[in-house]
């Protein structure tokens, strides 16, 4: 009895030390020795990490294509709208500053923050009204007319011209036959930019006419090839274009790649003394709103600076 009394109370002492084994050692052991529970944790991280790795897998390109085409085309018509458009060169106008053909940039930008057409600039604009009556407009198939919609190719839908802007609203603008065009006075040196050969005015003749506000007086580089303002004075603005109806400033040929240049203003219209005082007038006003704005902020600042140091 004796011995089975120490031998019956041998098991318990051995389940009690294996009770007060720390959480350490029991983990430290191998898997097998763990038993199912430690082999169920491992299939369960497995089975996350396989999960998680799924969910990062990415897209595919043909499921992200149609949104990448469709980014693309808001944004170049967003560019169109706001920025820049492509406009082609119908004809030999504007020869040899621009060809047949020459796809232009033409910045749009700027006419939103108030710049206004100015004297020696090649701006493309709206027909004001029977400046291009009975002149054959091409008539694009459904690819060219979509991109020329978002602005990937010149629009031929829009009846718009392009010319050299010779004077702007306020000034005084003529041309005597054998002699030179005039802007208030000045005589223009237009041997940069007229077509070899050509005379500044002499197949017609015109003014002295004072061009109304927030207009412009345009004229073609190859002056004996040219319809520009010389030629509808009898419409509307007697020749002028509105400046509302100006696209915006042509500023560099794309197209074709060896014909890249720029557009600048040629050196003559930055003579002393063209602009006249209501000319320089309408070119001060922007920095006139601006230190009107500037003036009540300098003040308050000014005000804030004298209450701290009064307070020092």
């Amino acid at each position: 009895m004796a011995v089975g009394a120490r031998s019956g109370h041998d098991d318990p002492e051995e389940g009690r030390e294996q009770l007060a084994e720390s959480p350490e050692d029991v983990t430290d052991r191998p898997a097998e020795q763990r038993g199912d529970g430690g082999e169920r944790r491992d299939d369960r991280d497995t089975a996350e990490g396989s999960g998680a790795g799924a969910a990062r897998k990415p897209r595919s390109f043909w499921k992200e294509l149609p949104l990448l085409i469709g980014i693309a085309l808001l944004l170049a018509f967003l560019i169109k709208a706001f920025l820049v458009q492509a406009f082609s060169i119908p004809s030999d106008s504007m020869q040899d500053t621009l060809q047949r053909g020459d796809r232009v940039l033409v910045d749009k930008l700027t006419p939103w923050f108030g710049a206004e057409p100015q004297r020696g600039e090649v701006v493309v604009f709206h027909d004001p009204g029977g400046w291009l009556d009975g002149a054959e407009t091409p008539e694009p198939n459904a690819v060219q007319w979509f991109l020329g919609q978002i602005g990937l190719m010149p629009s031929s839908d829009e009846k718009d011209l392009i010319k050299r802007v010779i004077a702007v609203g306020g000034d005084t603008v003529e041309c005597k036959k054998g002699g030179k065009v005039q802007v208030n006075g000045h005589a223009l040196n237009e041997t940069d930019f007229i077509y070899p050969g050509n005379t500044p005015c002499d197949d017609q003749p015109f003014g002295p006419i004072t061009v109304p506000k927030d207009s412009i007086w345009v004229m073609g580089d190859h002056r004996q090839n040219s319809l520009d303002s010389r030629y509808h004075q009898e419409l509307p603005g007697h020749g002028t274009v509105l400046n509302k109806d100006v696209v915006g400033r042509a500023v560099v040929v794309a197209w074709p790649v060896n014909r890249w240049s720029l557009l600048p203003v040629p050196g003559t219209f930055d003579q002393p003394g063209l602009s006249t005082a209501a000319s320089v007038a309408t070119a001060a006003t922007p920095g006139a709103l601006a230190l009107a704005g500037a003036v009540p902020i300098v003040l308050w600042r000014r005000r804030r600076l004298t209450r701290r140091s009064t307070a020092g």
